[in-house]
Parts: structure tokens; C-alpha cells; sequence
């Protein structure tokens, strides 16, 4: 099967050429302007932006927490994710009754049969005990490349600094790239015990009790153990100023720090938080909402590359039945925000129309950089023998995101209203549409599972850039 896109501009991560796009099965074949070739469809794609298919190295479907699941599976969350230009997730899988493999086979059970689109895992250890630490080799050999431990949530998902430094060092012998999710566990415990006593019970007191220093202080101590164990280490939803300037910091000495921010910490603020009744709930997710001075240096972090990837840390509840879980205790509100079908078209109104990214930005921080950086080595280019995943993005396609029209499975956005203008007018995966710009077109199980290498971060001491 061949399909040809005629007359667009091919957008990469550093350039912008007019060429059309020969894709044959599932593969580019050729990338060439006014290409002589002959196919069994034809798209005239004149006008569009030709984008390499997202890839969201940052989703939680299906994932049990706080006394519920996310409310996303992998085919509503895949759906949807196809329907806003990503064509490729990583979520992260977590530990299982003390087994990282346990965890793994549990997270392929979820996915198998029901993804729209390509997938891949991250592992996160939630207790870095010897067994679970030898098997992360095992992972490694099933192509699950990168580790997470969570440095908050006290209790539950919570690793010590011991734990995060002997998982570090694992990797010296393993591969891998390992993440952290960075705030002070101990001292948010410590504000929330406070703020629940003194009676505050409302969704604002999420923010107050996770302050930026907080999330600082957390980066900085999770940079010292990365230096230490001479290896890389990645902060994944960077939310504050302070947190990318620590970041910042240590790469201006050649420290191998990365990070990634999200949609939603570049577009929404804590005043959400502070909405009437108990609608701030809605916004509840952690690290919390900052500041739009934080949204500035956020935005000139990803276009400087000190931060290098931008996601959608999609964590998915309803408002009605989940969120509400906390309605009498803040500290009880599921944590997490539905995002994975908006960030295309949030990023390029709030990025690019508005002159803080350029599109290249974009194609790097929502497609290459991730691709590159988990071992996605099909995925993130439009060149030939890359996997066709490919996005057509009309620049006056308007959109209104609204919770009626969305393909995820909750029942509000935090977008509510929100006016874009440039959005997916066409979604192909490994050559096959997959989104006409109206309906998803794919079905559950054609997604498929993609074992990752290790990009740049192999076995060994890595202490430079």
C-alpha cells in the first residue's frame, strides 16, 4: 500500500522544506519536492504543516491509585491521543506485589488488545528492594529502558534517597534512563497534617501545602544523587521557575540532567484552584499549578532546550465520582489532570501563535527530543525508513476544546472554552489514517507494543553532557 502527501511543508525538529511524502506500507520511502511517483492514495495537503506523529513519553491509563483507577484505559486513552496528532505513548507501569516484572505483565495485560497506537513502558519502583532491583535487568531485556521513583507521596508510591541512589547505580550495570518525580515527600506530609488540622479542607490547599520549594529542593537533592552515582538522571513535570533553574544550573556545568514540563503547567495557573465550591478539584494534580511567571520561564526553558520535552502527564478522573472522593479532604482529591487529547493545539496557539515556540520547537520538545531520548528509533522524524506516523496540522483549523465533543473517558476538561486555532487534520499511523480530522478511524488492538533501546544512556558512568 503506498499513499502519497502532496504540497505540504515537512516540518523537523531543526528546518522547514516544502516536499511531499511518499509513505509505502509502513515506512517513509521517500521525502521530495515534486516528487514523481504514483500511489494508491493521494492526499493534497497544500497549506498544512507535515508534523512526525507526537509521541507522549508521560501517560497513566488504567492505573490504580488513591482508592481508584484512572478513569482512561488504553482505548479510550489511546483514542483520544490519536485524535490530538499523538500516534505513540510510553505509561508508565508500576511495581506489583514487590515485582517489577509482575508490574510489567500486569501493565502488557492492560494494553494488549485495546491500544489505537504504537506504546511502550516505563517502570516505576516503588520499593527498591534487592529482588526488585536485579530485575531490572529483566525489563531491560523486554525493552522497558527507563525507571521512575517517586521522591513524594509518603506512604504509598514514595522511595527514599537510599533506594533512589542504589536504582541510580543499578543502572551504571543495566542501562537505562532513570526519572524522578521531584517534591520533598516528607515535608508536604508535614504541611498537609498542618493545613488539615488548622481545618483547611479546600482543593486550594493542595497548592499551599506543595510549595515551589518544595519541588526545588527535591530536583536539587535528586541532581546530588545522580552526580554521585555518575549517571543520568531525567525530572520529569517540571512545574516552577525554581525547579528549572535548578535543572538549568547543573547542565550550565555539563551535569546530565533533563526534564520535561507539561500542557497544563505552561497554560493554567492555581487560581483554578481557588474556584468556587469544590470545582477547584478539577485541577488537582501534582506537582501543583504555579504562577503565569512560572508559565514564562517554562516556556523559555523548552525553547532553550533546558528543559527538552514537553508532555501531557495524562491522569485522567471524573469529576463526578472520583474527584469527589476528597470533597471533605483536599489530601484525598485524586491527583492528576485528562490531557492527552489537547496538547497539540494548546501548544501550538500558546506556543507557537503566540511566538514563545516555533514549530521546529514543537516537532522537537512533543516528538523528536522524547523519541530520541527513550529509544524510540522509528518514531520522531519524518525521514525515509521511520515508522509513517505522520500529522497533517491545518494552521486555521479551529477548535473549541469541550468535554462533550473530547474522546476521553471523563466528564470535564480544564480547557473548558478554550479557543485554538490550528489543530490534526489528518492522523496516520505507520501509514494507516488513523483520524480524518473529524473521527478516529483506528480500532482497539492495532496499536502496537514497541521495546525501546537505550538511546544515549547505555551501561556505564555518563557524568558529562
Amino acid at each position: 500500500m503506498r499513499t502519497l502527501l502532496r504540497g505540504g511543508t515537512v516540518v523537523t525538529a531543526t528546518d522547514q522544506l516544502r516536499a511531499d511524502v511518499l509513505v509505502e506500507d509502513r515506512r517513509i520511502l521517500a521525502l521530495q519536492q515534486d516528487l514523481e511517483a504514483t500511489a494508491d492514495q493521494e492526499f493534497d495537503v497544500s497549506g498544512t504543516l507535515v508534523l512526525p506523529g507526537l509521541v507522549d513519553s508521560h501517560t497513566h491509563l488504567a492505573m490504580p491509585t488513591m482508592g481508584t483507577v484512572t478513569a482512561d484505559d488504553f482505548a479510550s486513552g489511546t483514542e483520544a491521543a490519536a485524535a490530538g496528532g499523538t500516534t505513540t505513548i510510553i505509561d508508565f507501569a508500576l511495581q506489583t506485589d514487590g515485582s517489577l516484572r509482575r508490574g510489567l505483565a500486569a501493565w502488557e495485560e492492560r494494553a494488549d488488545g485495546m491500544a489505537h497506537i504504537d506504546y511502550g513502558f516505563h517502570l516505576a519502583i516503588t520499593e527498591a528492594t534487592p529482588d526488585a532491583i536485579a530485575e531490572m535487568a529483566d525489563v531491560v531485556a523486554d525493552g522497558v529502558t527507563s525507571f521512575k521513583i517517586f521522591m513524594a507521596f509518603k506512604g504509598s508510591f514514595m522511595a527514599d534517597d537510599e533506594q533512589l541512589l542504589r536504582v541510580l547505580r543499578r543502572t551504571r550495570e543495566t542501562g537505562g534512563l532513570v526519572q524522578v518525580h521531584a517534591e520533598n515527600g516528607d515535608a508536604i506530609e508535614v504541611n498537609i497534617t498542618e493545613a488539615l488540622a488548622r481545618g483547611e479542607t479546600s482543593p486550594f490547599a493542595h497548592a499551599t501545602t506543595r510549595p515551589t520549594s518544595t519541588e526545588q529542593e527535591a530536583t536539587a537533592r535528586a541532581v546530588h544523587l545522580a552526580r554521585w552515582a555518575k549517571r543520568p538522571i531525567f525530572v520529569v513535570h517540571v512545574s516552577s521557575a525554581d525547579a528549572a533553574r535548578e535543572i538549568q544550573a547543573a547542565r550550565d556545568e555539563g551535569v546530565p540532567v533533563y526534564g520535561e514540563t507539561c500542557t497544563h503547567y505552561l497554560t493554567l495557573t492555581e487560581d483554578e484552584l481557588a474556584r468556587p465550591g469544590f470545582e477547584g478539584a478539577k485541577y488537582v494534580c501534582s506537582p501543583p499549578l504555579r504562577s503565569h511567571a512560572d508559565h514564562e520561564v517554562l516556556w523559555s526553558a523548552l525553547r532553550q532546550r533546558a528543559l527538552q520535552i514537553c508532555t501531557t502527564d495524562h491522569c485522567p478522573f471524573t469529576f463526578c465520582g472520583q474527584k469527589q472522593l476528597g470533597e471533605d479532604d483536599f489530601s484525598k482529591i485524586p491527583n492528576g489532570l485528562p490531557t492527552i487529547e489537547h496538547r497539540l493545539p494548546l501548544l501550538f496557539q500558546h506556543g507557537v501563535r503566540a511566538g514563545r515556540l516555533s514549530v521546529s520547537d514543537l516537532v522537537a520538545v512533543a516528538s523528536t527530543n522524547p523519541a530520541r531520548m527513550f529509544g524510540l528509533e522509528r518514531k520522531g522524524a519524518i525521514a525515509p525508513g521511520f515508522d509513517a506516523d505522520i500529522v497533517v496540522l491545518d494552521p486555521e483549523k479551529s477548535l473549541t476544546i469541550n468535554a462533550q465533543a473530547q474522546h476521553m473517558a471523563v466528564d470535564y476538561t480544564p480547557f473548558e472554552g478554550w479557543e485554538c486555532r490550528g489543530a490534526a487534520a489528518l492522523v496516520f499511523s505507520r501509514g494507516e489514517l488513523i483520524f480524518d480530522g473529524t473521527e478516529v478511524l483506528s480500532q482497539p488492538g492495532r496499536g502496537e507494543y514497541v521495546p525501546r533501546s537505550f538511546g544515549d544512556f547505555g551501561p556505564g558512568e555518563i557524568t558529562r553532557l
